[in-house]
């Protein structure tokens, strides 16, 4: 069967630096969003079409909602934080990297239980310095794997008992068997191997179907894989070749939101590409799951 395509429509030109970590907020109907170079978190409306920023002092790699009050919780570049939406203070939890001063934190994820997974990247060298951690609802924080270069995409299986993960110079998704109750993942394997010539992947969402959404950074898309043939199944074409991430949104969970970046592009590249930076959206004709959000 030939792979389709659909092509996304731009819906805000937000002219992120690092547009990242898209989250569907069903409570408000508001997109969260990132910018990580930017340092800002971002509401967008997409009923008012407006978008609401909170400015910070540090690089801000994830932002997910917390399951009681507005509040969020954070991977920053120094550590895990929450914050209170209406007073926009934050307050820290921990930092597990305090010793690597040119780590920051990337991608991160909250998984059914409340859990929130967010890991780390090196921002001036290629070296295997990251790690992933698991910050528990107690607030407890855990190592879970070590070695990783660009951490990056996260998503579970929608019987909560796989998951996955991208660090992105090794071009593949692998899977975890993932045990809900304790949080503990085994069995590493390579399920999608990103082909030569399509950028690498970036962050990543599951359908209610159990398919990988996969943002691919210098691919201009996002493409939709099955983990368990490993086999392309149709893409998402983007007008913007540093795609990073994405999220199913909307009232019906049927709406696929794209994010992208405009850090590093020439002059010249920025021509070719002007809405670099902005968030895009797409009717892919599947539908996702809610997101989970953070029981701390």
């Amino acid at each position: 069967m030939e792979p389709w395509q659909l092509t996304a429509e731009l819906i805000l030109d937000g002219k992120a630096a690092l547009g990242e970590g898209p989250v569907w907020d069903h409570r408000s109907g508001r997109l969260l969003w990132v910018d990580i170079e930017g340092m800002r978190i971002h509401h967008y409306d997409p009923v008012q079409g407006t978008n609401r920023s909170i400015q910070l002092d540090q690089r801000i790699g994830a932002a997910v909602p917390r399951a009681e009050g507005d509040g969020l919780v954070l991977a920053l570049e120094h550590g895990f934080h929450l914050l209170d939406i209406a007073t926009e203070r934050l307050t820290k939890l921990a930092d597990p990297e305090v010793g690597l001063p040119e780590n920051r934190f990337n991608d991160g994820k909250c998984d059914e239980a409340g859990r929130f997974w967010a890991g780390t990247m090196n921002r001036k060298s290629s070296g295997p310095t990251g790690a992933l951690y698991c910050l528990e609802p107690d607030g407890s924080l855990r190592k879970a794997i070590d070695g990783v270069i660009c951490s990056n995409g996260l998503g579970w299986s929608p019987d909560g008992r796989t998951m996955y993960y991208i660090d992105s110079p090794t071009k593949q998704v692998v899977a975890y068997d993932y045990d809900p109750v304790a949080g503990a993942i085994s069995n590493r394997r390579t399920v999608v191997t990103i082909p030569e010539g399509e950028g690498i992947p970036d962050g990543m969402t599951v359908d209610r179907e159990g398919m990988l959404w996969v943002a691919q950074w210098g691919g201009w898309r996002v493409s939709r894989w099955n983990p368990q043939t490993g086999e392309r199944l149709g893409f998402v074409r983007v007008l913007a070749a540093q795609t990073t991430s994405c999220a199913f949104g909307g009232p019906d969970w049927d709406e696929l939101y794209i994010t992208t970046a405009r850090t590093g592009l020439s002059e010249e590249q920025l021509a070719q590409q002007p809405h670099a930076g902005g968030l895009f959206r797409v009717k892919p004709g599947v539908k996702g799951r809610p997101a989970d959000f953070y029981g701390g």
